[in-house]
């Protein structure tokens, strides 16, 4: 009789040599990853809530911006802004958490009490250092943004007092990010516009596609003498320097 031959056992392979296959994420989540939209920042103070109301308003539907507002906020009292801005826009309004990571066609909201700057599309919260009064949020964040890498920075400032802002939207027009200012007429406080455009600055019409507000009172803020932007078709006239 042949002996049958013997049977050699297969050997099971472990649940950890079998290669799992890797999810692709969501589209927004790649996009955000990628840091390839734009980043919007927005800036205000006193009389800001309508500004940022009619702003937000006229943003597109599916722009793939991302929108972060940073307000002078009452340290002493929670901050309900988020809820106020949800009412005029379908895109999500957030409070900014720490490491928060920015999406596109979405708002967030500065918290009370922090300063906040952008790193590789994540928000981060600090606590001041500077005693309430002496403190410049706006700049703060501005100034992170402009140092960022992010596809797209533009710098927006709203109705407000004081000069905040002023610094860190001219680091964001230095390191070829866009800049735009309410028009200080329209501005309910028009300290912060004021100083924004300031001696030095021109201001025309917005041009760019990537403003979402072009109906809003917001001018493009173009540095005068050494600018190097053509003006366009429906202005053939360089703008006029305003003081």
């Amino acid at each position: 009789m042949k002996k049958s031959a013997k049977r050699v056992p297969r050997q099971k392979r472990s649940a950890a040599a079998i290669p799992k296959k890797t999810p692709s994420p969501p589209a927004d989540d790649a996009r955000s990853a990628g840091r390839t939209f734009p980043i919007v920042g927005i800036g205000a103070s006193a009389g800001g809530l309508e500004a940022l109301e009619l702003f937000l308003k006229n943003v597109p539907e599916g722009s793939g911006m991302a929108f972060v507002i940073v307000q002078h906020l009452d340290p002493t009292y929670k901050g309900i802004l988020p809820e106020l801005l949800q009412r005029v826009t379908a895109m999500k309004v957030i409070q900014v958490k720490d490491r928060t990571r920015v999406r596109p066609d979405c708002v967030y909201v500065i918290p009370p009490n922090k300063n906040m700057s952008i790193l590789g599309g994540v928000l981060h919260l600090f606590v001041p250092v500077a005693p309430r009064g002496l403190r410049l949020p706006i700049d703060f964040f501005f100034r992170s943004l402009a140092d960022s890498f992010e596809a797209c920075r533009i710098g927006v400032i709203l109705s407000g007092m004081g000069t905040d802002g002023t610094l860190g939207l001219k680091a964001i027009k230095g390191n070829a990010g866009v800049a735009f200012v309410q028009d200080p007429a329209s501005a309910k406080f028009d300290g912060m516009p004021r100083s924004a455009i300031g001696p030095g600055w021109r201001t025309s019409s917005p041009r760019r596609r990537s403003c979402p507000a072009r109906s809003s009172p917001i001018s493009d803020m173009r540095p005068s003498p050494t600018s190097t932007d053509k003006p366009t078709r429906a202005n053939p006239k360089a703008p006029s320097t305003r003081s």
